[in-house]
């Protein structure tokens, strides 16, 4: 679901408008066109209230009815706003609780590679090699989060003025999860998946890779080099007949074929892909980016970069309208905000009382009007990674303020009170400045006898005594102690060697004896999916891959926020360390020892576990 191109007929309409089943908000964001559909759902164009524009993808609701399908996307949806690439539209904000699931990403002015190529044909080949090369750096920070694209195809690659940019990575594995797929709902297109993915094989990083060589074919051709057809005929050729590749340019027949290999472990990694980019034109870095593309896919550009204008809110009305008194409502500042408050020939004339009176009971409240659609996304009803909602709303005014936050004018007979208020507050005045210098005349002499209290406390819990607590207004249980508890110490670790852990068994750290428990799908805080990866699913928990050389510790795992959910086997070698957060107070450094032999009937890794109980909770304070 691309959502940022329009349909294919020759004439296409970029921004639809919205039509009457279409919704005109999503969480507070006012929507101002239609961008296209997909198997997954609609997208629609938005703003920020800075004026960025956004792609809103509203998931269908079939699939936010299925219960596996909301947990995979969720997943995915952290994992996604991880990604902050050059060559991605980054997810800014999302909802995935709601009752139609939703997200929205960077809107990117330019066509789909899919609709470039049916309306101005093949690309020329250094196009094709700057477009390679800037879809390989993004599947590495795809790949770098966790994520495999799964549906890494035209029609998700959009073509901007600065180079091409990735979309929907992730979304295809939430989909997977849902019977829909199952029953008419198809999701990714099989003229660019991989064999492993046609035939209901694991699914790897690599299988990016056999989809990324089909796109640089696609982009080369204008045709997939698996032709087309039936999907069953297509699946059939891409999982036992080799590609048709008489088309390509000599220049890019090595990148192409390599990427096309069956075998997952004979295509080229990301980094090798860019080399071969690089040497079949040495201009591949993406210098000049407003000459990348042809003439005709740019000028598609600018018809994309002029988006609509966001939808304005209609303007606030030219007199305050009437609503209930609050008397506990904050005072606002004193000036008042523009178009608010009567016209000036009705304004009462303004008294400052100390204080504004109670209601009396016997006032009847005015009854409230209904404000207009303010001209800025109202506050979701979750808190998302993007918040372009939080904004300060005005102050309803009083009937009788001119302007919000004015003191409210004292009904006749009111004069008296108010004095009496002011005398009672003077006498209070008095009552307290008194009272405050007998304590603190009593203060002094009774400093030592508080401090020496304070120690006795802090010796009774374990705790050192802190130094300079006689100069303080109370110990452990007086008022303002300025007294600070020495940190507290760091927990001894508890190694763990040569741990076998086998794929589909997980770890708890916390368990007096760390050994492999059958499970690799249920919150655990380690665990060792089939599906090639580690997996930390515990609320809170999170795992770091330490840089090759990097010497983990205690102080090195608090100290590192390079945060993940899962890391990919094929990213880790022998001597790597990681560190896990469990979420639960306790911390571990893994270092991968090896990995199970080819022959062996049982797939593991062998690791060594160091645990530091209770360090998270302690950590955070010894740093705060």
């Amino acid at each position: 679901m691309s959502g940022q191109q329009p349909g294919r007929d020759g004439n296409p309409q970029v921004f639809q408008p919205l039509a009457a089943d279409d919704p005109t908000t999503i969480a507070g964001y006012r929507l101002a066109a239609k961008l296209g559909a997909g198997g997954m759902g609609k997208v629609y164009l938005s703003y920020t209230p800075g004026g960025r524009p956004v792609a809103i993808k509203v998931i269908r609701p079939e699939f936010g009815e299925d219960a596996e399908f909301r947990r995979r996307f969720a997943q995915e949806v952290q994992s996604a706003q991880r990604v902050q690439g050059l060559f991605t539209a980054p997810v800014i904000d999302a909802d995935t609780d709601g009752a139609q699931p939703w997200l929205a990403t960077a809107y990117v002015p330019g066509p789909s590679l899919a609709d470039a190529v049916v309306a101005h044909g093949a690309l020329p080949v250094e196009a094709v090699l700057l477009l390679i090369a800037g879809m390989a750096e993004a599947l590495h920070v795809i790949h770098g989060a966790g994520i495999v694209h799964r549906d890494l195809k035209p029609s998700n690659v959009l073509l901007a003025a600065d180079g091409p940019r990735v979309i929907d990575f992730g979304i295809a594995y939430a989909a997977d999860a849902t019977s829909l797929t199952g029953s008419g709902v198809t999701i990714g297109t099989p003229s660019f998946m991989a064999p492993e993915q046609a035939a209901g094989r694991k699914v790897t990083p690599a299988t990016d890779i056999f989809a990324l060589g089909q796109v640089a074919a696609y982009a080369a051709t204008g045709t997939p080099a698996f032709g087309e057809g039936t999907s069953h005929g297509v699946l059939y050729r891409i999982v036992h007949e080799e590609p048709d590749l008489t088309g390509v340019p000599e220049r890019l027949t090595e990148l192409v074929t390599r990427c096309l290999a069956k075998d997952p472990e004979a295509r080229p990694t990301i980094a090798e892909i860019i080399r071969l980019c690089q040497t079949a034109n040495a201009e591949t870095v993406l210098r000049r980016p407003e000459d990348w593309l042809p003439g005709s896919v740019a000028a598609d550009i600018t018809v994309r970069a002029a988006a609509p204008a966001p939808v304005q809110a209609p303007p606030p009305p030219a007199t305050a309208p009437a609503v209930a008194y609050s008397p506990t409502a904050p005072v606002a500042p004193a000036t008042p905000p523009p178009g608010f408050g009567p016209p000036p020939q009705q304004q009462p004339p303004v008294q400052q009382p100390a204080q504004q009176p109670v209601q009396h009971p016997t006032q009847q409240p005015m009854q409230p009007v209904q404000q207009p659609p303010r001209p800025y996304p109202a506050p979701p009803a979750h808190a998302h990674a993007y918040a372009p909602t939080q904004y300060p709303t005005h102050q309803q005014p009083h009937p009788q303020q001119p302007y919000p936050g004015a003191p409210v004018p004292p009904k006749s007979g009111s004069k008296r009170g108010v004095l009496i208020a002011l005398a009672a507050v003077l006498v209070f005045a008095v009552a307290g400045s008194a009272t405050a210098y007998v304590l603190q005349k009593d203060d002094g002499q009774k400093a030592k006898d508080t401090a020496g209290s304070a120690q006795g406390t802090d010796k009774g819990k374990g705790s050192d005594p802190s130094p300079g607590g006689g100069t303080g207004t109370g110990g452990g249980t007086g008022t303002g102690g300025s007294s600070k508890p020495s940190p507290k110490a760091d927990p001894k670790p508890a190694d763990f060697k040569a741990i076998n852990l086998t794929a589909g068994y997980h770890l708890t750290l916390g368990d007096d004896d760390v050994r492999p428990q059958p499970g690799e799908d249920g919150g655990y805080e380690l665990s060792y999916d089939t599906g090639g990866y580690l997996d930390s699913e515990v609320s809170e928990g999170n795992m770091v891959l330490l840089d090759p050389g990097q010497e983990g510790s205690l102080a090195v795992c608090r100290a590192e926020t390079r945060f993940a959910k899962n890391i990919y086997i094929h990213k880790i070698a022998k001597g790597r360390q990681i560190c896990v957060i469990t979420g639960t107070g306790h911390m571990g450094l893994v270092t991968v020892q090896g990995f199970s032999p080819e022959d062996s009937p049982s797939k593991y890794m062998t690791l060594d576990v160091t645990v530091w109980r209770n360090a998270a909770a302690t950590g955070s304070g010894s740093r705060g």
